[in-house]
């Protein structure tokens, strides 16, 4: 018999929906772009032909319906790993666990996922304004390493050259990174020939994790320097941002296809920010709308 998750586990309110979300599972869709600012959703929803349902709870933020004959939900997720993994845990539980029976179900269902974000870019060629796709996320907040099955989806020998270039191996105060891939084919759609791919690296924080100092020094000022000069095979560490590993790890032990794509907002290699990007992050909205 499929896996029972009791109520403690899997937490359904009193009207069907799951616990944070507040979705049901007939409201969620197969295709799903997730969004960090709840004031982004209605953006995204603004393109919709037509919608079908909205539900809001504390920074969650969902909506579906229809864009161009595609079924759609955006959720917004606020910041962090620690969002995505309530988020990517209970769209899951939305798919494939039956709420009247509380079991798994005998079919597993794929969905595909992509995240819409900001980042700091890198490098000289990812200035303010670049489209960012990541074919690869490194963790620095630890989250997927509480999951059994960490090491079996992540590429290991590109975490053991990230750890000796960055002189922390055996350092018991510095994080252990993740390194997972994101959907190849998704990568490929989504991406195509119009956005930058390379590694982004998923913080646990906005300041001192990204190598911002204000009035508390840096364990490592020479962080970001290093960062930037590493280099695996073909690629580069191309942005920050603070969610993307947790969606691609999350999403390869469940079975799902994901990946993010984000806007620069500020290049931190020149020490450059644009604060005023929300019109021109609708472009990329579009883009992801289409391909999908």
């Amino acid at each position: 018999m499929n896996r029972y998750f009791p109520p403690s586990e899997l937490i359904i309110n009193d009207d069907g929906s799951i616990f944070h979300l507040h979705v049901k599972p007939n409201q969620l869709a197969d295709k799903v772009i997730l969004v960090g600012d709840p004031g982004r959703v209605s953006l995204v929803a603004s393109h919709f032909e037509k919608t079908e349902c909205e539900t809001e709870n504390r920074e969650f933020k969902t909506v579906t319906g229809i864009y161009r004959g595609k079924r759609i939900s955006v959720i917004s997720t606020g910041i962090g790993c620690d969002n995505i993994d309530i988020v990517m845990n209970e769209i899951d539980a939305l798919a494939n666990i039956d709420f009247s029976t509380r079991r798994e179900k005998d079919n597993l269902k794929s969905l595909e996922i992509v995240r819409i974000g900001t980042c700091g870019g890198l490098q000289e060629y990812t200035p303010e304004g670049t489209f960012i796709c990541s074919e690869i996320s490194i963790g620095f907040d630890g989250l997927l390493n509480f999951y059994e099955g960490r090491n079996a989806v992540c590429d290991l020998p590109l975490e053991r050259a990230l750890l000796n270039h960055l002189g922390w191996s055996g350092n018991l105060c510095s994080p252990a990174p993740y390194a997972i891939h994101a959907d190849s084919e998704l990568v490929e759609r989504i991406a195509r020939t119009d956005m930058v791919r390379g590694i982004t690296v998923a913080c646990g924080g906005f300041f001192g994790p990204q190598g911002r100092q204000l009035r508390i020094p840096l364990a490592d000022p020479c962080q970001n320097e290093k960062i930037e000069s590493f280099e695996y095979k073909k690629y580069h560490i191309t942005n920050y941002e603070m969610e993307s590993s947790a969606l691609a790890g999350l999403s390869r032990l469940l079975g799902h296809k994901a990946t993010t794509v984000c806007m620069v907002i500020a290049n931190r290699l020149k020490e450059k920010a644009e604060t005023n990007y929300k019109t021109h992050i609708d472009d990329l909205i579009k883009l992801v709308l289409e391909r999908i």
